[in-house]
């Protein structure tokens, strides 16, 4: 199983850094020789990555972020690492896209951000491996995120991206699907129409063609780090756990 981490930001919001925004300390951890170490926060979804069954782990980079091949190139949390090179900002969409070399039709894909920090670490796991399905969070301002509109059975109707009035609380964190739909949804986003910088807007195009998606309503807290106060209530939250 593929895990695919966009990590080709500039990071603007946190700005001014003399380092990649994924690397950025938050929390530690314990090393092997028992000492404590600085903890990379795009660490946390690896290891979240690693905990729902990923066996390799793709980063997309831009060009300029060499000290993410510095840092994860010698493979991490006892996996692999791929290294993929988004050329230009284009959105989530382009970014998970530029692995699609790597994804084979039968073999499962985790998709996740780099700069966020959720509970339970073991979340992912809980996604079906047959169908899309994303990781939901219940969240205090659902307009800063996307909102995933589910129905009675916990089908998605529709993702409302950083839409003021969202209709849920419920925003997605992370998502798990066959390679299968990954390629579908490829196709649909290389359509002369589309070209979506958001993966909900392709999302709601794409069940608008009569497929379906599930939500999965396991998150507990989850925690934007790209920004100073988002920063801080990560430090809170690992601080609490």
């Amino acid at each position: 199983m593929w895990g695919i981490i966009p990590a080709a930001g500039n990071g603007t919001r946190i700005q001014p850094l003399a380092f990649s925004k994924e690397l950025l300390p938050v929390g530690s951890r314990i090393d092997a020789d028992g000492c404590e170490r600085p903890k990379a926060v795009s660490e946390y979804l690896v290891e979240r990555m690693v905990a729902g069954g990923a066996t390799r782990i793709c980063f997309v980079i831009s060009p300029t972020k060499s000290d993410m091949l510095r840092y994860y190139g010698g493979g991490v949390g006892g996996v692999c690492t791929a290294f993929v090179v988004q050329p230009a900002a284009g959105g989530l969409c382009d970014a998970i896209f530029r692995a699609a070399p790597l994804i084979a039709p039968d073999e499962p894909v985790l998709v996740g951000l780099p700069d966020t920090v959720w509970f339970p670490a073991d979340g992912l796991a809980q996604l079906p491996d047959d169908e899309l399905g994303f990781l939901l969070f219940p969240v205090d301002k659902p307009e800063l995120f996307d909102a995933v509109v589910l129905d009675g059975d916990d089908r998605v109707q529709e993702i409302q991206v950083k839409q003021a009035g969202a209709r849920s609380n419920w925003v997605w964190g992370a998502f798990k699907m066959p390679g299968r739909v990954f390629h579908e949804l490829h196709q649909l986003w290389q359509k002369p129409d589309r070209r979506d910088e958001y993966i909900g807007t392709l999302v709601n195009a794409w069940l608008d063609l009569g497929n379906s998606a599930r939500g999965v309503r396991a998150g507990t807290s989850y925690v934007d780090v790209g920004t100073l106060g988002g920063y801080r209530s990560a430090i809170g939250l690992l601080a609490s756990d």
